[in-house]
């Protein structure tokens, strides 16, 4: 028991600090998924797991609320596995460690998981109450959310009895969403050469200490990539210091698709040209502490030696990956014309790797219309023949069409206004919600997504503030409680 149990609504905090103590980042769920089904079972709830191994929960309507139309609740039971460069934390062993920093929860050196841990939090604990009004009650809790959709992906048709759906993986207090946008991973990979290394120097180029987050949410907000930063640094260096002669070792960056990377290194191997290599470092470092002074405060750029490689990158394929990564599109596509101050389409290379000869990244496309994936497509399909690079589409997911008027939204919308003591917003997000997935399988489903405010979620430094979860939960509590007759 961790002193977050403490807090207020106790039930909620109850189940979150128990979710955390059980490792379950994405695509290994199975121990959570576990222990919830069997808990669910002794209560003598309904409960299964379909071939994707998402969990439903059914409990039935509390004493006066027979009639009401039935309601599911949803979340998904992965996290993001982030940790602070330093930090000892193995994701698949190891609980995460929550603690009350003022009004907000944080973890220690790791990703929190309060996306989306506090909803899921807040569905079992309706699950577990016994003094809350609501009508029949399904708990649907989905599998490898963060990873690709997975669970969505292959959710069973004809399972939920429910025509009512409230998502709960929305990250900001006061607002409703009721539109998405959809996504596709795109796998980029370079074959090269390599050779013996015989240079003398081998050195590691360190950049690190930037905010990362969500890459849909926070594509806009001017955090920068790792990754294409430092390739930025090595395309400086080559065209800038021309009779500096080097090869690559190593490079890589980030390490979830979905995430702004914080991190990225590179392996330089050289002869001569130690100096000039650090004086180079070290002025790129006070350009990038100007130019981002707001945006990237904590940013860290250093060099340091490093054990010699055995092999590096040929004089072909050590200019053709800097240039390929220096050119490589990220962020910001287009803005969106129909939703004012939404992000239409973008994409983010979110991990960069080295192995086998290859040097592969994973990029995460996401637009709220399918003509803006599609043009991303042929910009990375353009980039990739020009480069002699293999490029691979997956996992391609829906948006959610927004609706401006059904029963559950004009429900929430009033509600929440009750609540708030104002107007709550009705917003469409840049980023990936199961919602589009769900409404492909069960498109009579009515739903909205509401939640608390989770700030730099994907990265160490995410938090959830314990005010806006109290009103998510009064929200919450409250809409079931007015749920309309069948």
């Amino acid at each position: 028991m961790s002193e977050i149990q403490t807090l207020q609504p106790g039930l909620l905090w109850k189940w979150f600090d128990q979710i955390c103590a059980i490792p379950h980042p994405s695509y290994h769920e199975e121990q959570i998924a576990t222990f919830i089904l069997n808990w669910a079972k002794s209560k003598g709830f309904y409960a299964e797991r379909d071939e994707a191994g998402n969990l439903l929960i059914r409990k039935p309507a509390t004493k006066g609320m027979e009639n009401r139309q039935p309601v599911a609740l949803q979340a998904h039971l992965d996290m993001v596995p982030q940790a602070n460069e330093g930090t000892v934390h193995d994701f698949l062993k190891d609980p995460i460690q929550p603690y009350i920093d003022g009004e907000w929860v944080k973890a220690k050196g790791t990703t929190l998981g309060s996306d989306n841990g506090i909803g899921m939090a807040s569905a079992l604990a309706v699950l577990d109450s016994d003094d809350l009004a609501h009508p029949d009650l399904e708990v649907l809790l989905t599998m490898t959310e963060e990873a690709g959709m997975e669970g969505a992906v292959g959710l069973r048709p004809n399972w939920l009895q429910s025509k009512i759906m409230i998502n709960t993986d929305t990250e900001e207090n006061g607002e409703i969403y009721i539109g998405c946008a959809g996504g596709e991973n795109a796998h980029l990979a370079l074959p090269v050469q390599v050779k013996p290394n015989d240079f003398t120097h081998s050195y590691q180029i360190i950049l690190k200490g930037l905010r990362g987050g969500h890459s849909g949410v926070d594509i806009h907000t001017g955090r920068a990539n790792a990754i294409k930063l430092l390739a930025r640094f090595l395309t400086n260096l080559a065209k800038n210091r021309p009779h500096f002669s080097f090869a690559l070792g190593d490079i890589r960056g980030g390490s979830v698709r979905n995430a702004i990377p914080r991190e990225a290194f590179a392996t330089l191997c050289f002869n001569d040209g130690l100096a000039e290599l650090q004086s180079a470092v070290e002025k790129f470092a006070v350009l990038l502490k100007e130019e981002l002074a707001i945006a990237e405060p904590n940013l860290l750029f250093t060099l340091q030696p490093i054990e010699k490689p055995e092999n590096i990158f040929d004089d072909v394929c050590t200019p053709k990956v800097i240039n390929l990564l220096n050119v490589l599109p990220n962020g910001v596509i287009r803005n969106s014309d129909v939703v004012e101050g939404v992000v239409e389409t973008s994409l983010s290379i979110g991990v960069l790797r080295t192995e086998n000869n290859r040097v592969e990244g994973t990029i995460l496309i996401r637009s709220l219309i399918a003509s803006g994936t599609e043009y991303v497509e042929g910009l990375l399909n353009s980039l990739t023949a020009l480069a002699g690079a293999e490029l691979e589409f997956s996992n391609n997911y829906p948006g959610w069409k927004p609706q401006s008027h059904t029963p559950i939204l004009d429900l929430t919308h009033k509600v929440y206004a009750e609540v708030l003591g104002y107007e709550p917003v009705i917003k469409v997000i840049h980023a990936g919600l199961e919602c589009g997935l769900l409404k492909k399988i069960y498109p009579n489903i009515d739903m909205v997504s509401i939640g608390p405010t989770i700030e730099n979620a994907h990265s160490p430094d995410e938090k959830v503030h314990i005010p806006a979860v109290q009103i998510y939960w009064r929200l919450l509590t409250k809409v079931l409680a007015q749920i309309p007759a069948k």
